[in-house]
């Protein structure tokens, strides 16, 4: 089950062509997945279920923008002008889904925890 409809998805980042509405439904399937992996989801609170929509759509529309631009993505570029070089490094080249940090604090998804072991001494 879905979080986001393709509808949802619009209403954030506009309109999704018409050759890409199978894929984008198929992203936020696959986005559901993930995240039902990474959350305890609970379908009676509200709250969490506005913040798996808001993720969703970030997550497909992160993947349908690095597949449609040869410029969405870039984390870094250079330029020279003689002899002519370009290089561009892309954050997402192969369109994957994710999760950001920021999106899994917002799911309290962080999965980092510390803790201790007292040590037990015994004398034989």
């Amino acid at each position: 089950m879905a979080y986001a409809t393709i509808d949802q998805l619009e209403d954030r980042y506009g309109e999704v062509a018409d050759e890409l509405r199978d894929r984008a439904q198929a992203l936020l399937d696959d986005a559901a997945t993930i995240l039902d992996a990474r959350v305890a989801v609970d379908i009676s609170d509200q709250q969490q279920l506005d913040r798996l929509e808001l993720v969703s759509c970030a997550m497909v529309n992160r993947a349908l923008m690095a597949a449609e631009s040869e410029a969405y993505g870039v984390s870094n570029a250079s330029y020279s002008m003689g002899p002519f070089s370009q290089t561009a490094t892309f954050a997402n080249p192969s369109g994957d889904l994710y999760l950001t940090s920021g999106e899994l604090r917002l799911l309290g998804a962080t999965g980092t925890a510390i803790g201790s072991i007292r040590a037990v001494v015994r004398r034989a």
